[in-house]
Order: structure tokens, then sequence, then C-alpha cells
């Protein structure tokens, strides 16, 4: 099973849960926003706050990032194990 097999929406994180980035979709002028954000693909990210409803709140490279909850299904990310 590959990463991209195991992608999930980034709003599906619960807060303190990380994952690497895997893809964008959506259009031109959103794609270029994150990838000036600094969310590429393959990048970690944090969830800081997702209350499920109203925008979420990530941490991605050391800096708070708020997106809609449109905006965050087209953020795609691999989850990571938990450290037990």
């Amino acid at each position: 099973m590959n990463t991209t097999e195991l992608a999930v929406p980034v709003g599906s994180l619960k807060p303190g849960e990380t994952g690497t980035i895997v893809a964008l979709s959506g259009g031109r002028s959103f794609r270029a926003r994150c990838l000036a954000l600094g969310c590429i693909p393959g990048t970690t990210i944090e969830m800081e706050r997702n209350s499920g409803h109203g925008p979420i709140v990530l941490v991605v490279r050391g800096v708070r990032l708020a997106l809609g909850r449109g905006e965050s299904m087209r953020l795609t990310v691999a989850p990571m194990d938990s450290p037990s």
C-alpha cells in the first residue's frame, strides 16, 4: 500500500495528529497560494485546531495556517502513525 492509497483530506485529522502532504487539488490560484505558504507535497503538517465547524488551523514548517472547510478538502495528506 502506498501513501496515496492512505491519503485523506487534511480536514479529517484531529488536533495533535500529523500527516504528510500528498497532493493539492483545485484551481490555479489555490494551488499557487498553498505552494507559496510552504504546503508542498512531502511536507509534514500538524493539525492544531479542528472543531468540526469553521476554519481549521494547521502548523506548516513552524507557521500557523488557517484554512476554510472547503479549502481543507482540497489538501490531501497521508496520516502519520502517532508515537505510543
